[in-house]
Parts: structure tokens; sequence; C-alpha cells
């Protein structure tokens, strides 16, 4: 089974900014079936938002785009998850995202945003994943898909 890599509001962004950057090179590689794209529907709705408000004239780009991506949609996480969560980050919003991915039990956390998730080190102590920005999951995917599966 391909990984799992749960992508945050800023890696989509980031992947319909730069035609070229790590964000679009992961949907790519879930266009593939390398990896499996994943989000939540609250990641979806705020990269709507963030889209309109930002570059509302590329709202169709980027349906398009995630819809080649054959994202995988995971459910919000139960409210302990999201109370775990809450207690590692400080605002509401981005402890709902990282919940529902550590519910997903993913491979892989991929964002931009270094305040809440990059450079939080006790988040990153708790989740039983990797955080790191697109160029970072391309580097651990690179190893992971070189790797010969142990029997």
């Amino acid at each position: 089974m391909p990984p799992r890599i749960f992508l945050d509001t800023s890696a989509i962004f980031s992947a319909l900014w730069s035609a070229t950057g790590g964000g679009r090179e992961l949907l790519k590689l879930s266009e593939a079936n390398a990896i499996r794209a994943t989000v939540s529907s609250h990641v979806l709705a705020e990269t709507d938002s963030v889209v309109r408000r930002k570059a509302g004239g590329r709202v169709g780009e980027l349906v398009m785009l995630l819809d080649d991506t054959r994202l995988e949609i995971v459910p919000a996480a139960e409210q302990a998850r999201e109370e775990q969560s809450l207690a590692l980050l400080s605002y509401t919003n981005d402890a709902k995202v990282i919940a529902a991915a550590w519910q997903a039990e993913v491979d892989y956390f991929v964002t931009l945003d270094r305040q809440h998730f990059l450079d939080n080190e006790p988040l990153k102590a708790a989740v039983p994943f990797p955080i790191g920005t697109p160029g970072d999951c391309l580097a651990w995917l690179s190893v992971q898909l070189s790797t010969p599966e142990s029997e």
C-alpha cells in the first residue's frame, strides 16, 4: 500500500501556486498512485476559503488539480483526539487538522506552517508520524520508496 501523506492547507495552496514545487510534485505522485494524498474535509474547506480570498480566479484550477489527485478524504477526528491535539497547539483550526491526520494514522504530515507545526517540538514528539515541508516529505519518500519492504 502506498504511503499515506496528509496535506494541510498551506501544502495544497503551494501546490496550486507553483507548478514545479514540492507540493505539486506530491500531487503528481498521488495521481500516479505512488502515494495516497490525504486531507480532511476541514482542510478542503479551509483551502477553498484561502484560494477564494487570495487567488479567486484559480478556484477552478484548484478543483481540477485536486480531482486529478484522487484525494483520500478522512473524517474529522473524535473529540478526545481533538482535545489532545489542542493541548499541543494554541490554534483550534490547526488542532482539528493534526487530529484528523493522527486519527487517520497517516505516514507523514506535510505543511509549510512553521509557527504551529514545523517548529512545534512538543507536537512533533507527540505524534506518531513525521511533520515536514513538501521537500522534506519528498526526501523521506525517496528513502521509503527505495527501501524494499520487510517480509
